[in-house]
């Protein structure tokens, strides 16, 4: 089970961090949602380390 929910969150930690490049990749980044891709991405790793 643990390894199943580590793995979900690197997945989704991937995903954000697609989803950043593809905002900064826009000739005007939303710097708002940006932040909030960020934030949610730091939780993230956040989470994994204490895994």
């Amino acid at each position: 089970m643990e390894n199943s929910h580590i793995s979900a969150l690197q997945a989704k930690h991937a995903g954000l961090d697609e989803r950043i490049k593809a905002e900064n990749s826009r000739p005007l980044p939303d710097a708002i949602l940006l932040a909030e891709l960020k934030k949610q991405k730091l939780r993230i790793k956040e989470e994994l380390k204490a895994h």
